[in-house]
Formats: C-alpha cells, structure tokens, sequence
C-alpha cells in the first residue's frame, strides 16, 4: 500500500512535467519484469494443483454429502456469477477515464487492444479439446489446457494406488515448489507496485485517483452482496434459522478478517459446524476440509469486476458475450485457484491477454488488492460453512442453547 501511495503521487507529480516519458522507460522495466515472473507461475501452478486435486477426489467414495456439496458450490457459483456480469457493466459505465489518456496507456505497453474474432459455437466447442495439450500451453489457451488437465486427472484416480500415487506425488511437489517460487516473487511486489502504479499515474494523472476508489469501493459492494446472497441460500435451502447461522459464523468471520486466509479459519468453523450448528460429523471431518480446498465464491465476482476496471483503465471495449462468457469460466476455474495472496489474478492472467487486456493491469490489480481481499476472504468463509450447512440439510436442533447441544470431539 505504501508502494502504491508513493508510487502514484509521485507518477500524478510527473504527469505534468516534460521528464514524464523519460521516467516512464526508465522506470517501467522493473514492473513489467515482476508482472512476467508472475505470468511464468501460471500454468505450471494450475495443472499440478488441479492433477492432485481431481486425482485424489474419488467420486465413488466420496459419499451423498460429497456430491450435494459439489452441486450447492456449483450453484452459490452460477447465482453469483449471473448476477455480477448483469450488473457489474452497468456500474462500471459510470466511470470515465479521458480517452487520450487510455490511448496513451495502450500505445506504451506496446499492447494491442483489438478483440480477437469471436468464434462460431461449433468452433468454440471443438476447439475445447485441445489437439496438442503441450502447444495449448505454450500459447496460453488456459480452457483447453484445464479441459485436457481435468481429464487427465479423472483417468489418474482410476490407475492403482501406487502408480498413482507415484504420479501425484510428482505434481504435488510441483505445485508446492512453484507455490515457494510465488512467495520469492510476492517479495519484489513494493518494487513492481511502485513501478507500475508511477506509470500509470504519469500517464493518466489525477483522473485515476477517483477512478482507483470507484473500483475498491465497488469491487467490496459487489463482495458484501454476495456474501448476503448466501445468508439468503442457507435460509431458503436448509432447516437452520439464519440468525442462527449468522451468530455461528462470526468466529470465523473474525478470524477471516484479521488473517485473510480461509484455511486459518478453518478450525473456527468446524467448533462452528460441531457445537453452535450440530451438522453431522461428516460435515466437519469431511465437507469443510472440502470446501476450505476447492469452493471460492469470491471469483465468480473478482473475474468480472476485475476485467471491467482493467478494461476502463487501458480503453478496451467489453461485449455483454464477453463478460459473460468470462463470468462462465470463473466458475469452471473457481476449483482450481491456489490459496495465495491475490490468487486469482495468477490464474486471470492468460485470459485477460485473450480480451486485448494487458498483462500490466495485473500488476495494477495486486497493488490495489489488499481491502477487497479482506471481502474476498469474509465471502469464502461465510459461503464455505453456508454450503455445507446446506448440503447437510441443516439442523433444527441448532435452535437449542449452545450449552445444551452434545458436544463431539473435533478432528
């Protein structure tokens, strides 16, 4: 945050003088090598963790709270998902950013900006199984690399135990290398903020200070919307009364707040899920570790909203298909999203280039990330515990004082 204060005033200081340009290439290089060491993360991170997730996930023994927990992530992630691309636009025309300023934005980072040629259903479609899942890779075609990783994964669950084993271990050291490898990079984010945010500021000046808090702002407004959204779920899709539900979360909703890490909140809610809404023990020795892993309401939200201010900021024209179509896939790619700082926009990276959007927006997006990410992290926890109280069906003896509720040892 400091980096990103000093980093903008001194860039609006030098917007106005004729040393600007000069700053900018001398200045810009630092941030466009970090916004690079990120992009290198992406697909090696994302195959590995998705390999080990899929590949460890056996859907014969998974059991009935398994499967209708997977059914309520998926739907908690469509109703979100729906409602941001309906709205979000209409919110997001209300910023105006000068246009000469965009073009300026768009000319430097030697992007360009035009949408690629949509194309036809069939063609989509097809093109989802990727021929060569090595050159899929290589040219960032992220849906069909998942496509092909996901399947992948399903065959691996059904190889024998050791082979397998064999196999995942491989990748899950993979994704716990490339995992250390994001932490040295997360290191340098002063030093890329501050670039990135003095060149923007230098080429656009005052007008992205309010332009900055319109999206933190909207962006949390959005968050708390769909963090209501899911108090309205567990009303209408479960016995437990909401108030009930809502007195059980606030432990874990305080804990998600002063850590930012649904899995540091993880013990809050199965006390949460044992005692004060007595789930069957299968919710919390099985459907909250499920949930804390693989379920973050949060992006089908953060793909949005996200790409809309990108978009404003570097004058790129979204379609209504476009941002739904990235809304679709923020919910096929909720399940494979690491649980790291800003860890969305690792995985947005590829699919933003596909929009005309650059790659240096992302560097703008980590330094602007901390507040929302306090929304972000409340979001997942709430909805985590809110669909495996739904899955589990609930339970009307949560009505009962805490003190009279059979108390279960926690794993």
């Amino acid at each position: 945050m400091a980096a990103l204060v000093v980093g903008a005033g001194a860039g609006i200081v030098a917007s106005s003088s004729d040393a600007a340009p000069t700053l900018i290439r001398w200045i810009e290089p630092a941030g466009l090598i970090w916004v690079a060491a990120i992009r290198m993360t992406v697909i090696p991170l994302v195959v590995a963790s998705l390999i080990v997730a899929v590949a460890d996930t056996d859907a014969r023994s998974m059991g009935r709270l398994g499967i209708r927990s997977l059914g309520v992530f998926l739907l908690l992630l469509s109703l979100v998902a729906t409602f941001t691309a309906l709205t979000a636009p209409a919110v997001f025309d209300l910023i105006t950013i000068d246009a000469t300023a965009a073009a300026s934005l768009r000319a430097d980072v030697g992007t360009g900006v035009a949408l690629p040629t949509l194309p036809s259903f069939t063609d989509w479609l097809v093109s989802l199984v990727p021929v060569n899942p090595i050159a899929a890779a290589a040219s960032g075609a992220m849906l069909p690399l998942v496509v092909f990783t996901i399947a992948f994964g399903l065959a691996l669950g059904r190889v024998e135990a050791v082979k397998r084993e064999a196999v995942v271990g491989v990748f899950r050291a993979v994704a716990s290398a490339v995992t250390v490898l994001i932490e040295w990079i997360l290191k340098a984010t002063p030093l890329g903020v501050l670039s990135l945010a003095f060149v923007v500021a230098a080429r656009i000046g005052t007008a992205v200070v309010g332009a900055v808090a319109f999206y933190v702002v909207v962006y949390a407004a959005f968050l708390i919307a769909a963090t209501l959204l899911v108090y309205l779920a567990v009303a209408l899709l479960s016995r437990t009364r909401v108030s009930t539900f809502a007195r059980a979360m606030l432990p874990a909703q305080v804990v998600a707040l002063t850590t930012r890490s649904s899995m540091a909140a993880l013990p809050a809610m199965v006390v949460a899920a044992d005692r004060s809404l007595a789930l069957p023990s299968t919710a919390s020795s099985f459907g909250l570790p499920l949930a804390v892993s693989t379920f973050r309401l949060n992006q089908a939200v953060s793909w949005v909203v996200m790409a809309l201010f990108a978009a404003k900021l570097y004058g790129v024209e979204l379609s209504n298909i476009t941002v739904i179509s990235l809304a679709v896939t923020s919910v096929l790619m909720s399940f494979s999203v690491p649980g790291i700082p800003s860890a969305s926009l690792f995985v947005v990276a590829p699919f933003f280039g596909a929009l005309g959007i650059p790659a240096e927006a992302i560097g703008v997006l980590i330094a602007l990330d901390l507040l929302p990410d306090l929304f972000k992290t409340l979001l997942n926890v709430t909805a985590q515990l809110g669909a495996v109280t739904i899955a589990s069906g609930g339970n009307p003896a949560s009505e009962l004082p805490a003190s009279s509720l059979p108390l279960r040892e926690t794993p």
